[in-house]
């Protein structure tokens, strides 16, 4: 199962901030995402963890559908 940040309506978004400033921490707004992750040869295994290292970010293959 994976998980992304979740679109959110005006109204929706205006909720969760309300939200954040009654408890005071920042919230992210998660939504699951229909995907399964695709199986990696150990190169481009590799090449993700490098880039992920050079951009600062987490990559995810997924299946194609």
């Amino acid at each position: 199962m994976l998980y992304s940040l979740a679109h959110l309506e005006p109204e929706k978004l205006a909720t969760i901030q309300r939200l954040e400033n009654e408890i005071g921490s920042p919230l992210l707004a998660m939504e699951e995402v229909e995907a399964d992750t695709a199986t990696l040869p150990a190169e481009n295994v590799k090449k993700l963890k490098d880039a992920e290292e050079e951009l600062g970010v987490i990559l995810v293959a997924v299946k194609p559908n």
